[in-house]
């Protein structure tokens, strides 16, 4: 524990505190620092420095199996997943944890909804066969803000995304707009929904069918019909909404935009991938068309 104890040291914690905590002699510290630095010091040192910028280039919400992915197949190191457990564990690095989440749509009773043509089926066998779309909101000292989104399930990615003020129809029209023109979905592509007003308006259901697109909505009340996009509204809210204070719409809408476009869809390790990313996930399945099945049971 030595390497760990002078790795804090370096931060300004004092040695004497450092090594009460981990049951280490202060005078066998001292005597430690005198002596050259054996192999497996280095290496030790070496490894607790990936792994704070491991933690650190995630927005510090990675847990031990992520920073474990990222050491041993973005880094290529060979490290036990245990051992990065420790070291963690002894410096007081964590992930972040999530919690419920409550919707914000709003269903119109007088709508006829979709029929459900998923029914829990999250899994497809390519990318671009199945949709799904969801809003959430955050408050700022400004008011609400609203984030519609369009997932694709088989590589968990963000395809098409909106923000605004308001939750009128334009926004989940424009989150849905975006997911065409990136993707350019074929004619019978499934997009699933909750029955929220939105969802089962008439400029909305115009555009799917403008599109080609096979309109579907889970069961009402019941979050597990549209668990994809529960997780990712999970995910976004613990990792980056409710770890700060939003002044502004627009400094909330600019983070929301960098940590999607610019952690993850590009670089956060996902369970339920393999750990690999979703723009990782799609690469491979394009390079060898086969990325390995989903885990429906991992977080």
């Amino acid at each position: 524990m030595f390497p760990v104890v002078q790795e804090l040291a370096a931060d300004g914690v004092p040695v004497a505190v450092t090594c009460r905590v981990l049951n280490v002699s202060t005078s066998g510290y001292y005597e430690w620092r005198s002596r050259p630095a054996s192999e497996r010091d280095v290496e030790q040192a070496y490894l607790m420095h990936a792994i704070r910028e491991v933690h650190a280039a995630s927005y510090g919400t990675y847990g031990h199996r992520r920073v474990h992915a990222e050491l041993t197949m973005g880094r290529r190191l060979e490290v036990s997943h245990g051992r990065v457990e420790r070291l963690m564990r002894s410096t007081g690095l964590q992930g972040v944890h999530r919690r419920r989440l409550r919707g914000c749509t709003r269903r119109d009773e007088a709508a006829t909804p979709s029929a459900d043509l998923v029914e829990r089926r999250f899994t497809p066998d390519g990318p671009n066969r199945l949709y799904v779309a969801d809003v959430t909101q955050h408050r700022t000292s400004e008011g609400w803000l609203y984030y519609a989104v369009v997932i694709d399930c088989f590589s968990r990615r963000v395809v098409g995304w909106s923000i605004a003020d308001h939750i009128r129809s334009e926004l989940v029209v424009d989150a849905l707009q975006m997911a065409i023109w990136n993707r350019r979905p074929a004619p019978g592509t499934v997009h699933h929904s909750d029955h929220g007003s939105i969802y089962t308006s008439w400029a909305f259901g115009h555009r799917l069918r403008e599109a080609g697109l096979l309109g579907s909505m889970g069961s009402i009340g019941d979050c597990f019909d549209n668990s994809v996009a529960e997780s990712f509204f999970a995910t976004l809210q613990t990792e980056l909404l409710d770890r700060s204070t939003w002044p502004t719409r627009e400094g909330l809408a600019n983070a929301i935009f960098a940590f999607v476009e610019g952690f993850y869809n590009p670089t956060r390790r996902h369970s339920t991938l393999g750990y690999l990313s979703p723009a990782d996930y799609e690469t491979r399945w394009a390079l060898t068309g086969s990325a390995g099945p989903l885990d429906e049971n991992a977080a």
